[in-house]
């Protein structure tokens, strides 16, 4: 009996155990509601960002960065520059100064065309854009095929990176949804950080090589911003994202 006994408590012990394991490693953690931004966010993440262009309109920069829920903070913010090679944001100039201003890490994006000159839209976003130190390197968002063949798209992104690169001493970040990172871009693009565009996921965005940033929410609300906005967490922490700003 006491023999049947110690093995039942071993078994019970085993069992309790792999419990812990699965729920530690295999079974997804749910993501935590924030009330006050109104969304919930995946476990598991200590930085947390937004990205604006002029559909947030006129932005309270103080207000944002003054903002708090359940802890947590808006620590950095990537704002639209630049579209193509003529447009520029209607809100970009002011949301640049008041990051500076409010002490948030930031960053800056052009919207990409790839039926476009590459070395021309890099061009246009360098006319219109002065990075520092502290900067995040420049953010190229490719969204679009705009009926261009995989080879040309990634031919005229290419072209693009390449000059931001030389300019700047850092690689862009290409923001794109996990669905045409892997069906446009792929390999080509896999020694460049990934910022990952992938909505309704617990714990990460599904794509299959590393990523830098993950965008997992349109629908948040921040203090001094009159409608939803984009967030966005770092894979590792605020020294990690530090890491890849210019010098």
């Amino acid at each position: 009996m006491k023999k049947r006994l110690k093995y039942g408590v071993y078994i019970i012990g085993f069992l309790l155990f792999s419990l812990v394991v699965a729920e530690r490693f295999f079974i997804p953690k749910k993501p935590v509601l924030y009330p006050n931004f109104g969304i919930e966010i995946p476990p598991g993440y200590a930085t947390h960002g937004i990205d604006v262009s002029r559909y947030q309109r006129c932005i309270d920069w103080e207000q944002v960065s003054l903002m708090r829920d359940r802890g947590q903070r808006i620590s950095f913010a990537i704002a639209k520059a630049t579209e193509g090679t003529n447009r520029t944001d209607a809100c970009f100039k002011q949301n640049w100064k008041g990051m500076k201003e409010h002490h948030l890490l930031r960053g800056a994006y052009l919207y990409f065309h790839p039926n476009k000159s590459g070395k021309a839209q890099a061009n246009y976003f360098m006319s219109k854009v002065t990075l520092e130190a502290g900067d995040l390197p420049p953010v190229i968002d490719i969204e679009e095929s705009k009926r261009m063949s995989d080879k040309n798209i990634q031919k005229a992104l290419k072209e693009c990176a390449d000059i931001l690169e030389t300019k700047y001493g850092k690689k862009p970040i290409i923001y794109t949804n996990v669905d045409f990172y892997e069906r446009k871009l792929g390999e080509a693009f896999d020694d460049y950080p990934l910022w990952a565009a992938h909505y309704e996921q617990c714990d990460a965005p599904r794509v299959k090589r590393k990523w830098t940033l993950w965008q997992h929410n349109c629908k948040g609300r921040v203090n001094g911003i009159g409608s939803e906005v984009d967030f966005n967490v770092v894979n590792g922490n605020l020294f990690a994202l530090k890491d890849l700003c210019l010098e």
